[in-house]
């Protein structure tokens, strides 16, 4: 067990989950008060754009510079496009599948692309094989949206 697994790491990342599904309520609200689940969208980046900014500039650490602009591909610059696809599918579909199914069926899409990315060592990932033992648990977490879906 890897020094960084500890009971504070995990529940630190289950908070940060549990903070996912309250975006997700939140934005899929402010779609309703909006009138527009792109408007929500919007604003959720953009407060979360605020709050980073404040971060990264009360925090140590290096400053903003050109020189950070130069030396990666474009893909390395291009997260902010799937979180956007990310928010976006959740403001439309929380409203009609509900939270626990779009999240659940969000973490299995996570679980398979991660396994995908592994295994061929995506982007400079570290190769790690799919195994029998991974494939069983992408398989549990499908199992488990089955069991939280909206009937």
């Amino acid at each position: 067990m890897s020094a960084l697994f500890t009971p504070l790491s995990c529940l630190l990342v289950v908070g940060a989950g549990i903070s996912v599904a309250f975006q997700q309520i939140l934005n899929a609200n402010l779609r309703t008060h909006l009138g527009s689940p792109w408007w929500a969208g919007v604003a959720s980046y953009l407060v979360g754009m605020v709050v980073m900014l404040a971060v990264a500039l009360l925090s140590p650490g290096p400053r903003l510079s050109s020189a950070m602009f130069t030396g990666s591909s474009w893909i390395t610059w291009s997260g902010g496009l799937f979180g956007a696809i990310f928010i976006g599918v959740a403001i439309l579909m929380v409203p009609s599948l509900g939270a626990a199914a779009v999240l659940s069926l969000m973490v299995v899409g996570q679980m398979l692309g991660s396994l995908a990315f592994d295994h061929f060592g995506i982007l400079g990932l570290p190769h790690q094989p799919v195994t029998l033992t991974r494939l069983a648990g992408a398989a549990c977490l499908i199992l488990g949206v089955v069991l939280v879906r909206k009937t």
